[in-house]
C-alpha cells in the first residue's frame, strides 16, 4: 500500500536586504516547522520566485529598487490573496497606513521580538490551535473563509492588542467579539459594548470616561463611564468609526496609556480593560477626509479581522439556518426544518442584510407559518419585488418555483449574459448547483 505523502509546509518568503535578518527569521520559523525562502530584494522575488507557492511574504520597507509596498502593490495584481507583513525600521502612523491602504496584512515594526514576529505569522497562516474551544451556534459555519476567522479569533483572544473588527451590517462583529472575549483569559469579567453612534455628541466623553458631580449642568450625582464599568474585562466600542473628532483625540491617549480623566476632573484614574472596536464604515476613506483620526485608526488597527459578508459563505446559510431554527423551537418542540425549495431559496438569496436578515426572516417563517416544514411562500421578508437589485428574483421564477423554471426562461438567461453560467445564476436568483441542475434535466 502506498504510504499518503506527507502534507505540505506553508512557505514564507522572507525579503529582507539584511542578511542578519534574513537568517535570525529563517531560524525562528524554521523551528516552526515552516519551509522559508530567503530574497535579497524585490527585483530578486519578482524574478526566481513562485508566489503562487508562498502562503505568506515578510517584506521590509526600504528595500533597493522597488520598497515593500510597492511591491505589495505588483504582486497583489496576480496574486491578490497573498498575504503580506511589512516590516520597517523607519516605522511611523503614515508608513503604516499606507502599507495597510495598499493591502498589507500587517505592519511591524524594527526592531522586533521574535514571539511577535511568530504571533503575526501564526496568525497569518491560520494555523491551528490545540485544544481550540468549539464556536457557539450562532457562529455556526464550515467555509473555509469562516473558519480562518473563528480561527484568528481563537488566537487574538489570549492577546492583549486592540483588535479591530470589520464587515457589513448584519455580519455578527458584537457576537464575534463576545466570543473573543469569552475565550480569552478575561472572560470571567465583564463585556460591556457601547454603540458610538448612538451617543449624543455633547455626552461621548462623559459615557465613555465618566464625569465629577457639577461637571456639566445636570450632572447631579458623579457617573463611571463605561471604560470603569468594563475594568477587569473587555470593552467593544462598537461602530467607533462614529465617535466625534472632538473625543478622538482623548480615546486615543486612552488607548495608549490605559488611564481615563472623567469630565470636570483632572485626576488620572488608571483602568485595567482588553478594548476591542467593530465598525462597517470605510475608515481609511474617513481618514482621507479627515473626519477621523490617522493616528487613532492605526492604534485601533493593530489586528484587523475581517468577518465575510453571508452571501461569501456559500452553505454557511443552511447551518446558520438550522441552528437558528433550533434557538426559535419552543421548549419540548422540535424545530422546523426546510423543505428543499425553502433551502435553494436561502442559498439562492444575496441578503444584504446579512446573517442579521437570516435570523429576522426565520423568525417570521416561524411565527406565521403553522407547518413543521418551512416553504418558500413563508419567507415574504425574502421575497424582493422583480427587478428590485442584481440578486432580484426573475418574475418567471418567483410566480412557477425553483423547480419549474422553463426553458425559455433558461435560454434567455443565458442569452442575456453572454452564456456566462454564473452570470446567468445571478440573474435567475438561483445557486450555480441549482441552474447545473435544471440545464442538466430539462430537455433541449
Amino acid at each position: 500500500m502506498t504510504p499518503e505523502p506527507e502534507p505540505r509546509k506553508p512557505k514564507v518568503a522572507v525579503i529582507d536586504d539584511d542578511p542578519g535578518v534574513r537568517d535570525l527569521i529563517r531560524s525562528a520559523l524554521t523551528r516552526e516547522g515552516l519551509d522559508v525562502e530567503l530574497w535579497a530584494g524585490s527585483r530578486a522575488f519578482l524574478s526566481g520566485a513562485d508566489p503562487g507557492s508562498c502562503s505568506l511574504v515578510l517584506c521590509d520597507l526600504m528595500l533597493p529598487e522597488m520598497n515593500g509596498v510597492e511591491l505589495l502593490t505588483e504582486v497583489r495584481t496576480t496574486h491578490p490573496s497573498l498575504p503580506f507583513i511589512i516590516i520597517s525600521g523607519q516605522g511611523t502612523v503614515s508608513t503604516a497606513v499606507d502599507a495597510m491602504k495598499a493591502g498589507a496584512l500587517d505592519f511591524l515594526e524594527k526592531p522586533f521580538r521574535l514571539p511577535q514576529l511568530l504571533g503575526l505569522v501564526r496568525q497569518a497562516l491560520v494555523i491551528p490551535s490545540p485544544g481550540a474551544p468549539p464556536a457557539p451556534a450562532n457562529l455556526a459555519g464550515r467555509s473555509r473563509v469562516w473558519l480562518e476567522i473563528l480561527e484568528k479569533a481563537r488566537r487574538v483572544a489570549v492577546l492583549s492588542e486592540t483588535v479591530l473588527i470589520r464587515g457589513e451590517t448584519g455580519t455578527g462583529k458584537e457576537v464575534l467579539a463576545r466570543y473573543i472575549a469569552a475565550s480569552g483569559p478575561r472572560a470571567s469579567g465583564p463585556f460591556v459594548s457601547i454603540n458610538c453612534a448612538a451617543l449624543p455628541e455633547s455626552l461621548v466623553d462623559s459615557e465613555l470616561f465618566g464625569h465629577v458631580r457639577g461637571a456639566f449642568t445636570g450632572a447631579t450625582a458623579p457617573r463611571r463611564g463605561f471604560f470603569e464599568e468594563a475594568s477587569g474585562g473587555t470593552l467593544l466600542l462598537d461602530e467607533v468609526g462614529a465617535v466625534p473628532l472632538n473625543s478622538q483625540g482623548k480615546l486615543l491617549g486612552v488607548l495608549e496609556d490605559r488611564v481615563i480623566t472623567r469630565v470636570g476632573d483632572n485626576k488620572a484614574v488608571p483602568v485595567d480593560v482588553r478594548i476591542l472596536a467593530s465598525t462597517n464604515a470605510d475608515l481609511e476613506a474617513c481618514v482621507a477626509r479627515r473626519t477621523f483620526r490617522e493616528d487613532l485608526y492605526y492604534r485601533l488597527a493593530v489586528i484587523t479581522l475581517q468577518i465575510p459578508p453571508l452571501r461569501d459563505r456559500g452553505e454557511d446559510v443552511l447551518l446558520l439556518a438550522a441552528s437558528f431554527l433550533r434557538q426559535i423551537a419552543p421548549a419540548g418542540l422540535p424545530a422546523r426544518t426546510l423543505s428543499p425549495e425553502a433551502r435553494e431559496l436561502l442559498l439562492a438569496h444575496p441578503f444584504p442584510g446579512n446573517v442579521r436578515e437570516l435570523k429576522h426572516a426565520l423568525a417570521q417563517a416561524c411565527a406565521l407559518s403553522a407547518r413543521p416544514e418551512l416553504r418558500p411562500e413563508d419567507f415574504h421578508l425574502l421575497m424582493v419585488r422583480p427587478g428590485s437589485g442584481p440578486a432580484a428574483w426573475d418574475h418567471s421564477v418567483r410566480s412557477s418555483g425553483v423547480r419549474e423554471i422553463s426553458r425559455e426562461v433558461l435560454r434567455d438567461a443565458l442569452a442575456r449574459s453572454g452564456y456566462n453560467r454564473v452570470e446567468a445564476a445571478r440573474r435567475l436568483g438561483v445557486s450555480r448547483s441549482t441552474l447545473y441542475r435544471l440545464l442538466r434535466k430539462l430537455p433541449g
